[in-house]
């Protein structure tokens, strides 16, 4: 008998699943070598009841509400730092000498005032609310003094017009402190008694409109009497200190007083002792000191003398007669102290950090395959040698002439003569044409006739030829990258397989391997890699909070001697521009490759190409350079933009010294006429030499003859050798299709191409071929003194606000 098999149709039931009703011995059998996850985690966490949870909450927020009274009373106590106040007016009709008069109360406290230069300051003494203030300002036509005060002030005081808030000149100042970090900030209103009473308050309800846009939810107080100021005083003193994350790792100093000593060798060079209150953290002798527009140097010692504001004067008793007391509280009784002047330290050179800011490239290394310039020229005079022809010239025929005349069998073309005959036919016929268009034209041109005015002649005078052709030029080769990105026209003079050797072919930008390290340029023999940024930053930003540094206080009065200070930075200090001084952390000083992430400011529409000397505002550094502008992607290479575009983000890359992020950016560029316009503003991305920046440059070629899934390309190149040379790369077209080179025909360039669909007629055959760019070795830490900004001048860039 046959065994019954059963057929498709058979139903098959599911099979029983124990689930969550299994044996325990199932379970320890599926469990059977697993630990608990409490014991393999590092940290054992202790369940709190909820109790201890909200006491732990509630002892959180203590700690917190402490912190910031530890702060607040610190910042302009007698331990601490005077309160450090920025005035900026923002209107024009704003006096600055009134606004100080109402603030220099003799009954609020001791007023001591510092006339240096143009930017006027006082210190401010008031043992009664006990607290002490030094008040600088700064006008926003002076916009590289407003930027280097605002890194150093504790809080920015805003004078506001009461009709209009700001005008264009100071909502550009707002625009670039905002882009570089604002601290503490307070606004006041000056003028606004001055207006009838019926209008004083539909006057505040247009500049809180106006205001809003600007700083939301802020108060505006005022500043127009005696009693207004002192509120303004208790505002001041009261508010909670907003952070600057670039100075708050940093020793800082504002210089109240700078003497300089010549050196014995060289008048021109010397110590710069420079005296103010440190500020952010401890200052180390043996650290580096970055003064603002001037470079890095080393410090010999710090003096510690007696301070000269002191909140409330020491009480000194004669010795010749007890009973009489004298009050130090002016600055010839500190003078006369100033012999227990004591050294608080000196300089290790041991432990004294270096002031070495590039490698010295040792050549007999030979890291790099690249050929040399003299390598590369003994090449071409061998190649101009190997290429000389012998030929029979009648006499007198120059060697230009020779070039001209073929031999016997040199007169046969090939496959292509037939496409070159016709395009030079076509040629002469359009250059004929073009000939008689412009004889036409010029006999139109010499019956027009224009009529002429005055004015437009003194208008004349007034533009400058030359840098219009410069922007015109400039806004063309913007139009034609939009239009045509990174198109280029294939040279007639100059072999392709020549003109572009550096260059290569990639299956896939995206995926497509490329070594960071190969052919690098000379300059990156010159600069500084870490091994690991990330880790870098971390280990030194923690040394900071745990590690404690030997040297002077926050809040000491000190004198820092500067070694090897060159005397204009004495001199520039004593024309009235501020002397203000950053502690370096290590590695500061070393020249590296920084990458800036940038937007595009809106005020300013003129084309910005790469490589064009910009001036750099990062962090607490002022600097120029020469930039590269590239994507901002998360891929591990990035394309090469030739213009900074106004729609989307970039990378900026440029030589300049280490910094720690994070750190604000601002880029500005200098105008023909010496003013420095704002471009673009971001932050400090990272330091990494190893980000590449691929160029893409993509030659063009037309279809000629078009079968099935085969065509003739023409245009592209211009060589039989060209095409051979380039054969390996991939070609696409514009409407999608990809294809390859099959062969050359002819010796004019025209190739046999096949695709992966039938082309049309009208679709433009590209090939894209791709190298590695560098940013050019321009840093230069000297940046010259702008024009002040006038109203007028950038009335066309920066909006007028509305005051309706």
């Amino acid at each position: 008998m046959a065994a019954h098999r059963s057929g498709p149709l058979k139903q098959q039931n599911k099979a029983h699943k124990g689930g969550r009703h299994r044996g325990r011995g199932s379970a320890q059998r599926d469990g059977k070598g697993r630990l608990a996850p409490k014991t393999l985690s590092k940290k054992v966490r202790k369940e709190l009841s909820r109790v201890d949870q909200r006491h732990r909450a509630s002892q959180l927020r203590k700690q917190k509400k402490e912190a910031v009274l530890a702060e607040k009373r610190q910042l302009g106590s007698k331990d601490g730092p005077p309160h450090q106040v920025l005035v900026v007016p923002l209107h024009n009709r704003i006096s600055l000498p009134e606004a100080f008069q109402r603030l220099q109360d003799r009954d609020t406290g001791t007023v001591h005032l510092n006339d240096w230069g143009s930017t006027h300051s006082f210190m401010l003494l008031c043992p009664r609310l006990k607290h002490r203030w030094f008040f600088t300002s700064a006008r926003p036509e002076d916009l590289h003094t407003v930027l280097d005060l605002a890194k150093v002030a504790d809080t920015i005081l805003f004078l506001l017009d009461p009709l209009e808030g700001w005008d264009s000149t100071g909502d550009y100042c707002l625009s670039c402190l905002f882009a570089q970090g604002l601290p503490t900030y307070t606004l006041a209103i000056q003028g606004i008694s001055g207006l009838p009473p019926k209008k004083q308050i539909d006057a505040r309800k247009k500049l809180s409109k106006v205001v809003e846009k600007r700083f939301p939810d802020d108060k505006l107080l005022q500043l127009d009497t005696q009693q207004e100021a002192g509120m303004l005083l208790r505002q001041l003193a009261n508010q909670k200190q907003r952070h600057l994350a670039f100075r708050d790792r940093r020793a800082y100093l504002f210089a109240s007083a700078a003497d300089f000593v010549p050196n014995e060798e060289n008048n021109l060079v010397g110590t710069l002792k420079i005296s103010g209150y440190v500020r952010g953290q401890t200052l180390s002798v043996n650290s580096l000191l970055h003064i603002i527009g001037h470079g890095d140097f080393q410090m010999k010692q710090i003096d510690a003398p007696v301070d000269p504001f002191p909140l409330n004067p020491r009480v000194v008793k004669s010795q010749k007669d007890p009973g009489m007391a004298m009050e130090l509280c002016d600055m010839d009784a500190v003078t006369d102290m100033e012999e227990d002047l004591k050294v608080l330290m000196k300089a290790d050179p041991d432990r004294q950090e270096s002031l070495q800011t590039e490698v010295i490239p040792d050549p007999m290394e030979g890291e790099q395959t690249w050929p040399t310039e003299e390598e590369l020229n003994e090449a071409n005079d061998f190649l101009k040698e190997s290429s000389k022809v012998v030929k029979k010239v009648p006499k007198g025929t120059s060697s230009y002439q020779a070039e001209w005349i073929l031999d016997e069998d040199g007169e046969s073309g090939g496959e292509g003569d037939e496409y070159d005959d016709v395009e030079h036919e076509d040629f002469m016929e359009a250059e004929s044409q073009d000939e008689s268009s412009e004889e036409e034209e010029e006999e139109e041109c010499e019956t027009m006739t224009v009529g002429e005015s005055v004015r437009d002649d003194l208008y004349d005078e007034k533009v400058d030829e030359e840098a219009e052709e410069k922007l015109l030029e400039k806004y063309k080769q913007e139009r034609l990258e939009e239009m045509f990105p990174d198109e280029v026209d294939t040279p007639r003079d100059v072999a392709a397989r020549i003109r572009f050797q550096k260059y290569r072919g990639l299956k896939s930008f995206r995926t497509s391997p490329w070594d960071p390290k190969e052919n690098l340029p000379q300059d990156y023999a010159r600069i500084f890699q870490f091994q690991n940024f990330t880790n870098t930053r971390k280990r030194i930003f923690k040394e900071i909070e745990e590690k404690e540094i030997e040297g002077a206080e926050v809040g000491w009065y000190v004198t820092l001697h500067v070694s090897a200070v060159p005397v204009s930075v004495v001199e520039h200090f004593r024309r009235g521009a501020p002397l203000i001084a950053f502690s370096l952390l290590p590695h500061e000083q070393k020249m590296s490759v920084l990458n800036m992430v940038v937007s595009r400011h809106p005020g300013n529409t003129e084309p910005v190409k790469a490589k064009e000397e910009l001036i750099f505002h990062c962090g607490f550094r002022r600097f120029r350079a020469s930039p590269l502008f590239s994507q901002h992607t998360a891929a591990d290479k990035h394309k090469f933009q030739r213009f900074m575009t106004a729609d989307t983000a970039q990378v900026v890359t440029a030589y300049a010294p280490i910094t720690f992020p994070p750190a604000s950016v601002l880029l500005f560029k200098q105008n023909s006429n010496g003013m420095h316009s704002l471009i673009a503003t971001g932050h400090l991305l990272s330091v990494d030499p190893d980000r590449m920046v691929i160029k893409r440059v993509v030659l063009s070629g037309h279809p000629f003859k078009i079968f099935t899934k085969m065509a003739v390309v023409r245009y592209m190149f211009f060589s039989r050798e060209d095409v051979l040379w380039f054969k390996p790369v991939e070609l696409r077209t514009k409407w999608g299709r990809r294809g390859h080179i099959k062969e050359p025909l002819g010796t004019h360039g025209h190739m046999k191409c096949s695709f992966d669909g039938k082309l049309k007629s009208q679709d433009t055959v590209l090939m894209n071929l791709y190298k590695r760019v560098f940013p050019k070795w321009t840093y230069d830490p000297y940046v010259p003194e702008p024009v002040p900004w006038v109203k007028s001048e950038i009335s066309s860039t920066v909006p007028e606000v509305d005051t309706e």
